[in-house]
């Protein structure tokens, strides 16, 4: 049987993460010896590049600068830069005059797909990966094999030294509630949305960005509708974007965070939580409360907000969906029959070790059964697991609040690749050129 085509980096995951981590190869490979070359190679189930696309509502900005993309603080004078797409669209200058830190969010997907077609040829598309098997020599692990599938039902393995684990967080409802036709998780919004045909009533959960921005387009987009926002909080609280406040996203954040003893990591999230979770921009805040306000002087309310309340039920019928809100108060009910309501819960992350099958097991964990997680993202193994397993995102409990985020995205990367070449030993036969993608069927 041949040997699967080796790669010394294999991705699993295609979203911005590893996008950077692609590009850093790229450049990294564009100014190396020929010796020092480092084969990578990425795997992605969607079809094609998208990052939230379900999110990315006309007039929605980023939460980061611009100049937080995907090779800035790591390499200044990259090609790959935000500023640099901008230029080869003719919308520098554009973009300057605008004076402003925080691109839409349509523009900064745009971004992203520009530079992941850039770098195309190190990803396989529409491969969902289904199996990470050891390789072994002399009892121990020196590479994984790893399985995907595409939606032809076709099975690839290829070959790696070190895997890099980016698949992303999942979406989060509350116990009980399975999204449906009526039922939306925000993270699908878009793509539900224009099922929707004069809809009479909405109902959107959640006190965060997400659920603020749907709750204000479908108030925008519906003029006919009510839309009713549930949240637990009395308000709408503002995200904390003051200067001092944003440093626990710099790059010496995460040493210190790294370094720091669990009861300190402990104080840091619940100090910090207020830059990231359950937070809205205070712009939008504010806008809200001006729509809120012109309705009650017009008499005509049509965007209600049921704070201090949480859903307690829920039951669809034929032409509706039947919501039960009550008071955290008073414990009154309210009963709202709704042509769909959108859960903004938020994510959570996802185990990676889920793939990794028997390797689960050597992978060490904490007191808290939690991944025990090496400073340069590398999962700290058993000592006979030589091959390296390394994540971009999952970390928060070991790197701080910015591991799932865009903030550090460049660094990180920059680190896990020096990481990898730091370990290398020199290999035994000509390296496989990076382009290479080709891979070893099975059936």
């Amino acid at each position: 049987m041949p040997q699967p085509p080796v790669f010394d980096v294999l991705g699993v995951g295609f979203g911005p993460s590893n996008l950077a981590l692609a590009i850093a190869v790229t450049e990294h490979n564009a100014a190396a010896r020929p010796e020092d070359v480092v084969t990578a190679h990425f795997l992605e189930r969607q079809p094609r590049f998208g990052w939230h696309r379900g999110m990315l509502l006309d007039d929605a900005t980023m939460q980061v600068s611009f100049l937080k993309d995907l090779v800035t603080l790591r390499n200044p004078s990259s090609s790959f830069s935000f500023l640099n797409y901008l230029h080869g669209q003719g919308r520098l200058v554009d973009f300057i005059n605008h004076k402003n830190l925080f691109p839409l969010r349509v523009e900064f997907h745009e971004y992203f797909e520009w530079a992941a077609e850039k770098v195309d040829d190190l990803v396989s598309y529409d491969h969902d990966v289904v199996a990470v098997r050891p390789v072994t020599e002399d009892g121990a692990v020196t590479h994984f094999d790893v399985s995907s599938r595409t939606s032809g039902g076709e099975v690839e393995v290829r070959r790696a030294r070190n895997l890099v684990l980016a698949t992303g967080l999942r979406a989060s409802l509350p116990e009980g509630v399975v999204q449906s036709d009526r039922v939306w998780h925000n993270r699908d919004f878009l793509h539900r949305i224009e099922s929707l045909e004069d809809p009479k009533r909405l109902v959107v959960v959640g006190a965060g960005q997400s659920g603020a921005e749907v709750t204000a387009y479908l108030h925008e987009r519906f003029r006919g509708a009510e839309v009713c926002a549930v949240f637990a909080r009395y308000g709408y609280s503002p995200a904390d974007d003051s200067s001092f406040a944003n440093r626990i996203f710099d790059p010496a954040a995460v040493d210190d965070f790294y370094a720091a003893p669990e009861q300190v990591k402990r104080r840091l999230m619940d100090y910090h939580s207020n830059t990231n979770y359950a937070v809205v921009d205070n712009d939008l805040i504010a806008e809200l409360y001006r729509r809120v306000y012109r309705e009650k002087v017009a008499g005509a309310q049509r965007l209600r907000l049921l704070n201090l309340s949480c859903v307690v039920e829920l039951a669809e019928t034929a032409d509706a969906v039947r919501v039960t809100v009550e008071s955290l108060s008073t414990g009154a009910r309210t009963v709202l029959d709704a042509d769909a309501i959108v859960y903004a819960t938020g994510y959570r992350e996802a185990d990676p070790t889920g793939l990794l099958g028997e390797l689960a097991g050597r992978c060490l964990r904490d007191e808290q059964d939690r991944l025990r997680v090496g400073r340069d993202y590398r999962l700290v193994t058993e000592d006979r697991l030589l091959g390296g397993i390394y994540l971009q995102g999952g970390t928060e409990h070991t790197h701080g609040i910015s591991s799932s985020l865009l903030s550090n995205t460049s660094v990180r990367v920059g680190e896990i690749l020096r990481s990898v070449l730091d370990r290398r030993e020199p290999p035994p036969v000509p390296v496989q050129p990076a382009y290479a993608i080709s891979a070893y069927r099975l059936g």
